[in-house]
């Protein structure tokens, strides 16, 4: 456990441990002494053999699970998506290990409902403390400038520019910055990188460093790793080069020497994807089912009565692996007037009355879910670009990561899209951040997070989005 001077978050870990120790033992009350005739919470009988063991048995399970799914590693850098995985991840777990208990001694005579009952409690009980203490600490950094880490920066950069945003800007983290050193001609920078040496100096309060390692020789990391070591400091290294340290990076040590290498992607992992498939699956049948079987008719009437036309249109796209595809639409623009490899763009005189309403509500995005059922598409991924499109894009961008979003189906919405970049392309930043999201989801996907973009997606067709013409 690392200790921070001056503040009081290192007694949260082993607070929260204790506490979710006694709920989960609280709530086995009901498991090992609740039956139909007698409705109590305390019996004589109550320390017997079976719960004393019981009670060993959960506390050596919960903690052993618990560390090895790093379930109490939780930074003031985590986003609540990564808390509520960890949360479905441990009690999945803990559930197996409470029935196989339950199966292994047949002489408590349990019901499965009480069980299901137990876990459920047990798990509503730590999750709402578990975020409801996130977000008073945010809070509390937010607003009462408590729980605050002192920090410098060293070094130039676009990873350092956005360093330094995240520490002035989200006040929630919890980062004080109190100083930026650099040899660049910045105007707002403190003073130079040998001039942060006398500032360490001086200021003993100085909890993290934050080093462009590519700007620094061998003798300046060896002294600021001396300080640190000196004054219960941390120190990170900044890399600059994002085409291979914005990947997840392992550790491996050959002998003494320590070697990195890139950790395979969640998404081509063995296991996460089926997982998504049968999610596409199962969710697509449902969209095809329950919603598309009669709103296509009635749309079709509509659409029909304002111009001749298909119900559908189709249109090239790349999917995964540069892989073209017919991607499928509500017909949303006038036929005779339609162009292959066009955006359509604020107040386009393309686009009907009908397909005004469908596109404002993303309606006309529905048919992809027949796109999702053959494989082409997911429900959350990468939006897919217009053929014309792809070459032009290509330029603008870091290659690698351009060729990186497309190792993934795309989908119908995405990270970048709720996050405000949809629709038309027009400046640079745009499809540039776009795919900065969209390599972000592919490196960090997990169900709950494709659960959340959908969500987040209902949320902002409901608000009305700018960009939604």
């Amino acid at each position: 456990m690392e200790y921070t001077r001056g503040r009081y978050s290192w007694l949260l870990r082993p607070l929260l441990i204790i506490y979710d120790l006694f709920v989960i033992n609280f709530f086995a009350f009901y498991l090992l002494n609740f039956n139909e005739e007698n409705l109590y919470f305390f019996s004589t009988d109550l320390f017997n053999n079976k719960h004393l063991l019981y009670v060993f048995y959960s506390l050596i399970f919960w903690l052993i699970s618990t560390l090895l799914l790093k379930f109490y590693r939780v930074y003031r850098y985590t986003f609540l998506i990564n808390i509520l995985s960890l949360l479905f991840k441990q009690f999945f777990v803990y559930a197996i290990a409470v029935f196989a208990f339950v199966g292994f001694f047949r002489s408590i005579n349990v019901q499965a409902i009480f069980i299901l009952k137990y876990l459920v409690y047990s798990f509503m009980a730590i999750a709402s403390i578990k975020i409801l203490s996130f977000f008073i600490l945010k809070t509390f950094r937010s607003y009462l400038q408590g729980n605050l880490r002192n920090v410098i920066i060293v070094g130039s950069g676009q990873s350092i520019e956005e360093l330094k945003n995240i520490f002035t800007k989200k006040k929630e983290l919890g980062y004080n910055l109190k100083a930026v050193f650099s040899n660049s001609e910045d105007k707002n920078k403190t003073g130079t990188i040998k001039d942060s040496f006398e500032f360490l100096k001086e200021n003993k309060q100085i909890d993290e460093i934050y080093c462009a390692i590519d700007e620094l020789t061998e003798k300046q990391v060896n002294e600021y790793v001396k300080y640190a070591n000196m004054n219960h400091c941390n120190i990170k290294f900044v890399p600059n080069t994002k085409k291979l340290f914005t990947k997840r990076l392992q550790t491996d040590y050959y002998m003494y020497l320590p070697v990195l290498s890139i950790q395979e992607v969640a998404l081509n992992n063995d296991f996460n994807k089926p997982l998504k498939r049968a999610f596409d699956i199962f969710f697509s049948l449902f969209i095809i089912i329950f919603v598309l079987s009669w709103l296509s008719l009635i749309l079709f009437i509509f659409i029909k009565i304002e111009s001749k036309g298909p119900l559908f249109y189709r249109h090239k796209r790349n999917g995964i692996n540069y892989k073209e595809f017919y991607c499928y639409k509500y017909r949303s623009l006038s036929i005779t007037k339609e162009i292959e490899g066009t955006y359509v763009k604020q107040k386009d005189v393309r686009v009907t009355r009908v397909g005004k309403f469908l596109r404002k509500t993303s309606i006309d995005e529905l048919p992809q879910f027949i796109n999702v059922l053959k494989g082409e598409m997911s429900v959350v991924g990468p939006r897919p670009h217009m053929l014309s499109y792809t070459d032009d894009y290509s330029k603008k961008i870091d290659k690698y990561n351009f060729i990186f979003r497309h190792n993934t189906k795309p989908g119908i919405t995405g990270l970048a899209q709720i996050k405000g970049y949809r629709g038309e392309i027009e400046k640079d930043k745009d499809i540039i951040n776009r795919v900065k999201y969209d390599v972000f989801y592919i490196e960090n996907w997990s169900l709950l997070l494709d659960i959340k973009i959908i969500i987040q997606t209902v949320i902002n067709i409901l608000k009305g989005e700018e960009k939604a013409y």
